[in-house]
């Protein structure tokens, strides 16, 4: 009890919860883990997730240190309170003479005025003062106990008991109330997906649950009654005493992209009377009925329905398939896997953006990059960041592949070509974990603005006679480089072979370091060549005519190679069969409302007000008392005063030199 009840330990209580509650405000609170694991990676994620400071305001250690700070606080102030209000009551008339000669801050006077008199000139100018006193008389004279600010006790009694209040209004808004329901009330969190109507009664909270905080999705059109309470791995259901429908999604954007604005247009129906109403919800608009409050969180995707092109990236087909999607759901895909029984993949849409502010500014004085530097795939944001021209580069999707043995990646591929660097590319992006940045991988797009070249172009790759006679025409066409034509067909059908299944990197890995230089120097421009030969070969099969050699068309038919030779160099690297891009969607928003039920918040709100006045009481008013001897002479009477306060600051100096000043005149 003396360790609860003492002040040392409920500040240093109230010091954790001060630190917490930076952390709280610093670090954005309730969002989802990976958010977390990219910004402090795995390691610190660990630490800090085992301290809960993802949701700090809910973890236990901070239940638990607010639950006894609101006991120790308590326990204060029932120990200190009845002390402190009888303290403030009295006048403390018994004080001893000898006691008062003991003040540092006294005075004493003889006057031959008489005992009666100076008794009635010091009870006016108390009075005049604001003092209230108490006479005591015995034989040996008269003592006036006076006091002035005995309210600044109250100020103490009120902050104290403020912070329970907060505390105690602050439990009851946590998770608590919920948690209590888990722990003794049979209540279980549901951690399979099921409909709401399959949801057990074990998963279901009561409707007058006095206290919830809890998040609801609703896409446009749709409409929900039930909230989702999230605890630990799971959720738990909380019905709602009305129903809202999402009649229209509104957002604005700024120039970088990011939302400006969102609101929603919901239409509100109580089930009980039938009644119906619209209301307009914005961030610090929320709305309130029936003792529940419903704020503008976010908004999500709210099911878009996509519908996608597919390229086979092994074997020797190039053709296209179709497959159709929705966000937030799994569709299937069969891809050759080099035997009779193709694979199947499983496809998860995850999130369609049909905005992306890219910065796309082009260097003020292009310099020219090296082929090693092209062959690295770009990281970070898909266009790099060089000034502040930004450009919308239209939608992009993202969705997981995951294959029979149950690894999961992920992906993120633009919609339309994209321009970087003079060069209009398709941006191909891809991670092992969410914790990963993405990498792209640029393909670049033909003069109709497709990959079906490279496609076709990769496709050409996997056929041995097309890449035998593309290897033939190169050494008929380079003779000069003092290699019969056999051996130099030889070498450039196996370096493009190489460098097609394992990328440049495998034309160098049993190479010495000191003379892979050189074998790049050789190696790179006649892959490079063999593939202009094999793309001629290609596009004679397709009917076209081959790649311009002269004038601006050449230039623009060189650029393309060499983008299609550093995509190629990256697609080892690739972890899937197939390439996805959208083709075509169908847009549907879904607003994310945060609906809870708060008793707690007049709590606080009546514990601030004990604030205020509590330290309002403290510091503005300050306490006083005087005592004043009167004894008794023969030719007049003898006066003793003392005066003290609490706290004796310069201000309580300068108020003892007015008193002294006018118990001097009075006496005289």
């Amino acid at each position: 009890m003396e360790l609860l009840g003492s002040m040392r330990f409920a500040v240093s209580l109230l010091t954790f919860i001060c630190v917490a509650s930076i952390i709280g405000t610093v670090l954005q609170q309730n969002q989802a883990s990976t958010t977390y694991l990219d910004k402090f990676g795995p390691f610190w994620f660990g630490v800090f997730d085992t301290f809960s400071i993802w949701h700090i305001y809910n973890s236990w250690w901070f239940l638990l240190i607010m639950a006894f700070l609101v006991i120790s606080t308590s326990i204060c102030v029932l120990r200190n309170a009845p002390k402190m209000v009888r303290d403030a009551r009295s006048f403390r008339e018994y004080v001893r003479v000898s006691s008062l000669r003991a003040f540092h801050h006294r005075v004493e006077h003889s006057t031959t005025a008489s005992a009666a008199e100076s008794r009635a000139l010091m009870e006016s100018w108390l009075r005049s003062q604001g003092y209230r006193f108490k006479v005591r008389e015995d034989a040996n004279g008269t003592l006036l106990a006076a006091k002035k600010g005995g309210a600044n006790r109250l100020g103490y009694i009120f902050a104290h008991v403020a912070i329970v209040v907060i505390c105690v209004g602050g439990l009851l808004d946590s998770e608590l109330p919920v948690r209590l329901q888990v722990w003794f009330g049979g209540k279980e969190p549901i951690t399979q997906n099921m409909l709401i109507s399959q949801v057990p009664e074990s998963g279901r909270l009561a409707p007058g649950n006095p206290s919830f905080r809890a998040n609801m999705l609703i896409p446009d059109g749709s409409q929900g009654s039930h909230g989702l309470v999230s605890v630990d791995d799971g959720v738990l259901i909380q019905p709602l005493p009305f129903t809202l429908k999402l009649n229209r999604f509104i957002v604005e954007y700024y120039s970088t992209g990011m939302p400006s604005s969102f609101k929603s247009d919901v239409e509100v129906t109580d089930p009980e009377t039938g009644e119906t109403f619209n209301r307009m919800i914005e961030v610090n608009e929320p709305l309130r009925y029936k003792g529940v409050t419903v704020y503008q969180s976010s908004f999500d995707d709210g099911g878009s329905t996509l519908g996608l092109v597919g390229y086979p990236l092994k074997g020797p087909d190039y053709r296209s398939f179709e497959l159709a999607g929705k966000v937030g759901q799994t569709s299937q895909l069969d891809v050759a896997s080099g035997s009779d029984t193709p694979q199947t993949l499983n496809v998860e849409f995850t999130a369609l953006r049909v905005i992306n502010v890219e910065n796309m500014a082009a260097d003020t004085e292009p310099q020219p990059k090296a082929m090693m530097d092209h062959v690295a795939a770009v990281t970070g944001s898909a266009a790099g960041v060089r000034n502040d021209a930004l450009q919308n580069v239209g939608p992009s999707v993202q969705y997981r592949i995951i294959g029979s043995d149950g690894q999961a990646r992920e992906f993120t591929n633009y919609m339309l070509p994209i321009t970087l660097d003079g060069s209009s590319v398709f941006l191909a992006g891809m991670r092992e974990t969410a914790a990963q940045p993405f990498r792209y991988v640029r393909i670049p797009a033909d003069t109709q603005g497709t990959m079906e070249e490279f496609m076709r172009l990769r496709a050409a790759l996997e056929r041995p006679e097309l890449t035998e006679l593309a290897a033939l025409r190169f050494a008929q066409n380079n003779t000069g480089m003092g290699m019969p034509v056999p051996t130099l067909q030889q070498a450039a059908r196996g370096a493009l072979e190489t460098f097609y299944r394992s990328g440049l990197n495998g034309l160098i890995e049993r190479v010495p370091e000191q003379e892979r230089a050189k074998v790049l120097e050789f190696a790179v421009p006649m892959i490079q060549l063999t593939l202009a030969e094999l793309r001629d070969i290609v596009r004679t099969q397709q009917g076209l005519p081959p790649a311009a050699r002269e004038g601006d068309a050449a230039r623009i038919d060189a650029d393309w190679l060499q983008l299609a030779v550093l995509a190629l160099a990256n697609l080892p690297d690739y972890p899937s069969p197939v390439f996805l891009t959208l083709d075509h969607f169908e847009h549907i928003q879904a607003s994310v409302f945060q609906v809870a039920r708060s008793p707690g918040k007049n709590t606080v709100y009546l514990g601030s007000l004990f604030l205020v006045i509590g330290v309002f009481s403290m510091f503005y008013i300050r306490d006083r008392r005087i005592w004043v001897w009167i004894k008794p002479e023969t030719q007049g009477s003898q006066l003793l005063a003392a005066m003290t306060s609490q706290r004796r600051t310069l201000d309580f100096n300068h108020e003892f030199e007015r008193f002294k000043q006018a118990f001097t005149r009075l006496s005289t």
